[in-house]
């Protein structure tokens, strides 16, 4: 009777083992950003299509979807999304499972600028999660984005700026379902990048995050295309 047991903790072990998350290994992140003003109007859409790979390439840890609906209040210096967004989560390692998740969201996006050349943005999302085998949850998250042009006052063609934000992400429960726990600190995550302008509508910026969490940190390497449509 031992056996069986035995064979199964050891087999356990090894998912267990493989599914770790190497932190002294460099993912990458790979990122489209869009958004649209419809002329003459209030609305319009943005939204975000991200790879993420705990290796580089090869090993996805992240497949993450997302668009919403814009609405730009008359005389307001802010931007509001209702949007919603699909993640496809994987394992590291070579275990090939993955798990899926929906998730609706509103956010306030308020700019800011600072003299002549500093740029900050802070950014507040609510988000419902219905999260594959777990129970409802919400998660709040607060960004602070920070930009400096180094050859222009403005972020324009040709300028070469300096990009840098953290974000806070903060559960809204702790209780997951099946008698499972999370922390309420969710993660944190610190970038610093450069970005270049190519146009009035295209931006892309190359940098390093690190991520962390109650369990583990790990550094990102991120390329991004920003564009405005």
């Amino acid at each position: 009777m031992k056996k069986p047991i035995l064979f199964l903790f050891f087999i356990f072990s090894i998912h267990s083992a493989t599914a770790q998350v190497n932190e002294s290994q460099t993912g990458a992140w790979y990122m489209y950003f869009y958004s649209l003003q419809i002329k003459d109007s209030q609305w319009g859409i943005q939204g975000d299509f991200q790879y993420r790979d705990w290796a580089g390439l090869g090993d996805m840890e992240q497949l993450l979807l997302r668009s919403g609906i814009t609405f730009r209040p008359k005389e307001a210096n802010i931007l509001f999304t209702l949007g919603y967004a699909n993640v496809t989560s994987g394992v590291p390692g070579e275990i090939t499972d993955t798990s899926g998740e929906n998730r609706i969201y509103q956010e306030a996006l308020v700019p800011q600028k600072l003299g002549r050349r500093y740029f900050l943005t802070h950014r507040f999302r609510y988000e419902q999660r219905f999260v594959e085998n777990q129970d409802f949850r919400t998660r709040y998250r607060y960004m602070l984005f920070f930009n400096v042009p180094f050859n222009k006052t403005a972020l324009e063609k040709n300028a070469v700026y300096l990009a840098l934000y953290n974000e806070l992400f903060i559960n809204g429960q702790t209780d997951i379902g099946d008698g499972r726990t999370t922390e309420l600190f969710d993660r944190n995550r610190t970038y610093l990048g450069m970005g270049y302008v190519l146009s009035p509508k295209v931006r892309v910026q190359l940098g390093w995050m690190n991520q962390k969490t109650d369990n583990w940190g790990k550094g990102q390497l991120q390329f991004s295309l920003h564009h405005t449509l």
